[in-house]
């Protein structure tokens, strides 16, 4: 990570453990508090022109290319915006494997993304290696009534690998990082409980990979899903695949409530005094389109729009409100790339309302920023009094002492995505005796027969997907039974939208509004924000048409 201080701006270029090349400029003043942000996609992708011309039952197998990560969530969108287009309804079993495989992708994505991608930003190395394993064995039960893996053995023999990658110099994940900063706030002991749970997700993340393989073939990119339905059958029918599945979740499950919660729950006590002080909180906009059936008109998320943190108002989500803008990203009227370059200094050009400073599209709904995400989903599905998450909102709640509006912070963002995991982990069994319940008074159906040739030649579609990091959007075109356009807009596009020539933050820029920087070498504050949200640079940045403001109407169809 190389940071570029000047007078007035920070600059971290790239910002790392996150999928992609994202840049971060802060304008601070004489106390270190920051005035301005702007964040800076660096990373060209046009997977929407490599779509035109082909054939749309294709889109899947390319569009699950856009990211390495998000594979099955953009495979599912573009096979499910086709379907759409096509007015193709899929048999319930498809439903249910499509969502099998995705429910197992939020927990590794949210397990991942908090220990390999984010821990580090609360958990000091340097002090883990000063811990007692026998004091440790005595903090993990103040968070949980079973600690995972909560033994002097344990920790004993996590300390030595760790002492054995400091005396080697090969740190590899450890490196280059602000160890010994003062806002790490964690003991000895409770860094050493982290870290040791960072390395068992190392496992975690391997095993629970194979859950979304059992029903597509291999993670990642997928290859069973297909416009219709899909075509692993044959795991669906086979008694031991279907405990193979059962088997990594409950060992999932073990680790979101052992570990994973527990862990937030640490840090959310530690860092209470961050938390109440509103430490990365956007704007308090929040949008979420909703999906995952679980019983009739019952969804796993409720679909809403909220501004300003006003959950007594939040109104339905409607597609035709969704539009897109460059004005102030890397393209030209003409739809051609416009980079600009940087300043003499290495800052982004970003003094005037029009300059061009990302490759980020800024989509708006209803004119407004709005973030999307885990944290979205809860306060939206808890506020409207959605039973199947309200229970694990609320205990979270008691156990750490906080309140609903505590969540809206960067600590609070983590805290959601957990509190989600063990929430999803309840959804997963109950969705696969549904399935075998399906089996048995013999709906085997997976896939809905159509004839192609006999389907409109021109038409358009949409998807609408509530995926790990948040709102997902797959919007196709067809004509003369080819794709003509093609349009993604991803979670990280919403979140990390550039101001444009409306001069709105997106949630990254907002959240970094008003922080202190202690120190300027090290903004450890920074990257934690903007971690917190979990970026997909790779997901984020696409072409478009830019000359319409409004993408389209659409009807929706959620998951």
């Amino acid at each position: 990570m190389s940071n570029l201080a000047n007078k007035k701006k920070i600059v971290i270029d790239p910002i790392t453990r996150i999928e992609g090349h994202l840049r971060a400029e802060v304008e601070v003043d004489d106390n270190g508090i920051v005035q301005e942000a702007w964040v800076s996609g660096q990373l060209f992708r046009g997977i929407e022109t490599i779509l035109k011309g082909r054939d749309p039952r294709d889109a899947g197998l390319m569009a699950g290319r856009i990211c390495g990560v998000c594979t099955n969530s953009h495979f599912r969108g573009a096979i499910t915006c086709v379907e759409d287009a096509y007015s193709i309804e899929i048999p319930k079993n498809a439903d249910i494997i499509r969502d099998l495989m995705a429910m197992a992708l939020f927990i590794q994505d949210h397990v991942v993304h908090f220990y390999h991608l984010h821990s580090l930003d609360f958990a000091d190395v340097t002090s883990a290696l000063k811990a007692d394993a026998k004091t440790a064995t005595k903090e993990a039960p103040k968070y949980t009534k079973n600690p995972y893996r909560n033994s002097v053995a344990h920790y004993e023999n996590v300390l030595a690998k760790l002492t054995k990658f400091v005396e080697s110099g090969k740190l590899g994940p450890f490196a280059n990082a602000y160890w010994g900063h003062c806002e790490y706030r964690l003991s000895p002991e409770q860094n050493l409980i982290i870290i040791s749970h960072y390395l068992d997700a190392l496992k975690f993340q391997t095993e629970i990979s194979k859950a979304v393989a059992i029903f597509g073939g291999k993670t990642p990119h997928p290859q069973s899903l297909v416009v219709g339905g899909v075509t692993s059958v044959a795991d669906m029918l086979n008694p031991q695949r279907l405990n193979d599945y059962l088997f990594i979740m409950k060992e999932a499950k073990e680790f979101v409530e052992r570990a994973y919660l527990a862990d937030m729950k640490l840090i959310s006590k530690v860092y209470r005094g961050e938390i109440k002080a509103g430490i990365g909180r956007a704007n308090g906009n929040f949008m979420c389109v909703g999906g995952y059936e679980f019983e009739g008109e019952r969804r796993l998320f409720c679909n809403g729009v909220v501004y300003g943190h006003d959950f007594a108002n939040i109104e339905e989500f409607d597609p035709s409100k969704v539009t897109e803008e460059v004005d102030r990203a890397w393209y030209d009227e003409n739809d051609e790339i416009c980079y600009t370059d940087l300043n003499e200094d290495g800052t982004l050009k970003t003094e005037k309302n029009d300059d061009k400073y990302s490759w980020i599209k800024a989509p708006r709904y209803d004119g407004k920023t709005v973030e999307t995400g885990p944290l979205a989903r809860v306060l939206v599905s808890y506020h409207k009094g959605n039973d199947l998450i309200k229970s694990f909102v609320d205990e979270f709640l008691k156990d750490t002492d906080l309140d609903v509006m505590d969540l809206s912070t960067t600590v609070g963002r983590n805290a959601a995505r957990a509190i989600e995991s063990l929430y999803i982990c309840e959804y997963i069994f109950k969705l696969v005796s549904r399935l075998i319940q399906n089996i048995k008074y013999y709906d085997t159906d997976t896939w809905a027969k159509y004839d192609f040739e006999k389907l409109p030649k021109s038409t358009k579609g949409a998807a609408f997907l509530e995926v790990p990091r948040g709102v997902l959007v797959h919007l196709v075109e067809v004509d003369d039974a080819k794709i003509k356009n093609y349009s993604v807009m991803a979670p990280t596009t919403w979140n990390a939208t550039p101001k444009n020539l409306d001069g709105l933050r997106g949630a990254y820029e907002e959240a970094l509004i008003g922080i202190s920087v202690a120190d300027r070498e090290k903004p450890l504050e920074v990257l934690r924000i903007i971690h917190s949200f979990d970026p997909c640079l790779a997901c984020a940045v696409h072409i478009i048409d830019t000359k319409g403001k409004e993408l389209s109407r659409y009807k929706i169809k959620t998951i």
